[in-house]
């Protein structure tokens, strides 16, 4: 993609919230999309409420360069709401017989594709399929940047794989720089508000019997702008006479 993308997740289902099932899904993306050398902007899990999802939809893709991998409610039984909820957040409200994806229903199921299963052709306006290896029954995209999958992790994986490798051909090399410092973090706020927006930083404080830790992580694909803004924090820290450790790079 030629502009940075902004990857989210959108994770629908009441049984994960009352933790009926555990969720698989934002672990997955997340590690998919950092063997790529991305990361997600945001993950929400939310139950299956059909306003809620579409609310949830339109702010995700209010944002620059969305790009969403949305799991559950694609179904054919009542509370798969997903298919109509896209339409409504994405296109015009409508939903449309699939021809190709009515052929693979039928072909696949035979008479078991009525009344009910046949549902599941039923689409937004200028849906694409994306491929199910599991049982065939096919999950669509739209606008190639909004992929609308499973809530089953065995049939929406195999997606993301195939649509990661697609969308970013080519892995981003990362360079990040960690270190642990045995101080509270707001001695380091000011080297915090210096960081380039190019930079990605976070700091983690850890209470300890023995007092206080930060953990202060630096990354950026700029290897010379990792470091040195890295060499910011070594400098304060040598300065101050505090103690602090390096960790592996990543």
């Amino acid at each position: 993609m030629k502009n940075t993308p902004h990857f989210f997740t959108l994770i629908i289902g009441t049984e994960i919230l009352n933790r009926r099932r555990q969720d698989a899904h934002f672990d997955f993306v997340s590690k998919a999309l950092a063997s790529k050398g991305y990361k997600l902007s945001g993950s929400f899990v939310i139950e299956d409420d059909p306003a809620l999802i579409v609310q949830t939809i339109r702010f995700i893709v209010s944002h620059p360069n969305p790009v969403l991998f949305s799991f559950g409610g694609i179904g054919s039984t009542p509370d798969d709401y997903t298919r109509k909820c896209a339409s409504i957040a994405l296109k015009d409200g409508q939903l449309l017989v699939h021809q190709e994806a009515k052929a693979i229903i039928e072909e696949t199921l035979g008479d078991r594709a009525y009344p009910h299963a046949i549902k599941m052709a039923e689409l937004p306006k200028d849906a694409m399929l994306l491929d199910n290896i599991i049982n065939n029954m096919p999950a669509f995209s739209l606008e190639e940047r909004y992929f609308f999958m499973p809530g089953f992790p065995e049939m929406s994986h195999p997606m993301v794989d195939t649509i990661l490798e697609k969308l970013l051909p080519q892995s981003k090399v990362y360079y990040r720089h960690t270190l642990t410092a045995l101080c509270k973090e707001s001695l380091l706020i000011e080297v915090m508000e210096k960081m380039p927006k190019e930079v990605e930083f976070s700091s983690l404080p850890k209470l300890h019997d023995e007092g206080w830790r930060v953990s202060i992580s630096v990354a950026s694909d700029d290897k010379a702008l990792a470091l040195e803004s890295f060499q910011m924090y070594e400098e304060v820290l040598k300065a101050k006479g505090i103690v602090y450790s390096l960790e592996d790079e990543a």
